[in-house]
């Protein structure tokens, strides 16, 4: 029995030697195009894999209406950088890569969910500046390309073809285009940007809400003991399922990466936003004294685009040994939410 099993493995190989002899040119030309196609694969990997750098707000929104021949309005700024955000995602290197099917591309996950962290930011500003910024009450009319943009932005973020989520992405680009050159133009009444510091309250809301739930994310990566506090401050308050008083909070460590790159890529969107939104609310934030406040957080979430050195995220505990990134990107994270509460607070008051 052994003694066949043996005749097979030798007659197995002498064939597989003669079928590569026989066709040798020709396997060896193929085996060299995969190993080919492999390095071109791994170093645009490796380029595509970086994300862009920040850029000037003011400067870009300047250089856009002198192209346009317009002078800025208020409201341009900021929707000027919520288009140039939009056009990084969409046209670094590599271009957009969270639905790509073919390496390297498939291969990436990091820029994707650095993707997917800029992407919520611009969803949740262009509802906003649909929602609140253009409007200026609430019986008042939406904007047309603002009812356009909207939509647009919020298409699947994965989808590969028929149709592409960045052919959906440019067109909402393009209706945002359209708003842009409305507002410039001053025999177009129809499109507004109201500054007001009841508007920016309720988007500093949104905000608020998605660094909390990034900063719990990213504290979560060596797991910890939570007590349930869903239901505190409201003794009538009730919730659809029961839930343990005490929990383990931990986040898999397959998802370190993802959540670490998503909170990198909301950081670095809404730094610009927040630099914009400086410009266009001057006069508000001077009032309330809250210039300042605005400042510390631009410059908390700026502080987690320093460059990682490290070869991939590190996952050490607290107050161990080796560096855990997640819980340094929670540290900014938490400061600039703090912050943005702080900054909520003033707005309200007269």
């Amino acid at each position: 029995m052994k003694g066949q099993l043996q005749n097979k493995i030798l007659d197995m190989r002498e064939r597989l030697q003669d079928w590569w002899t026989d066709g040798g040119v020709a396997r060896s030309a193929v085996l060299l195009g995969l190993v080919v196609y492999l390095l071109v694969c791994l170093v645009l990997g490796f380029i595509w894999s970086s994300e862009p750098e920040l850029f000037p707000v003011r400067e870009r929104a300047l250089q856009r209406a002198e192209a346009m021949g317009v002078e800025p309005v208020v409201g341009f700024t900021t929707t000027a950088t919520l288009m140039e955000v939009t056009s990084a995602l969409l046209n670094k290197p590599g271009g957009y890569l969270s639905n790509d099917v073919f390496p390297p591309g498939l291969w990436l996950d990091d820029v994707p969910n650095w993707e997917y962290g800029v992407l919520i930011q611009v969803r949740d500003f262009t509802r906003a500046l649909r929602k609140d910024f253009s409007r200026s009450q609430s019986q008042s009319t939406e904007d047309k390309d603002l009812s356009v943009a909207e939509p647009q932005l919020h298409f699947d973020s994965n989808s590969w073809a028929v149709p592409s989520s960045e052919a959906e992405y440019e067109r909402g680009l393009k209706a945002l285009d359209g708003y842009l050159h409305r507002l410039a133009d001053p025999k177009e009444p129809s499109a507004q940007f109201y500054a007001r510091a009841d508007n920016l309250r309720q988007w500093l809301f949104d905000v608020e809400t998605r660094l909390g739930s990034l900063s719990q994310r990213l504290s979560a990566s060596v797991g910890k003991r939570r007590l349930n506090t869903d239901l505190a401050g409201d003794s009538t308050a009730s919730q659809s399922t029961p839930a343990d008083y005490d929990q383990e909070v931990k986040t898999p460590w397959s998802q370190l990466d993802d959540v670490f790159y998503e909170a990198r890529g909301t950081a670095w969107a809404l730094s610009h936003i927040l630099r914009a939104i400086e410009v266009d609310f001057r006069e508000v934030l001077d009032k309330k004294n809250a210039l300042v406040s605005l400042r510390q957080i631009i410059r908390e979430l700026e502080a987690t685009q320093e460059p990682l050195w490290a070869p991939m995220i590190l996952n050490g505990s607290g107050f161990g040994l080796f560096a855990n990134h997640s819980l340094v990107m929670a540290s900014y994270i938490s400061r600039a939410n703090a912050a943005i509460l702080d900054l909520r607070e003033l707005l309200s008051q007269g």
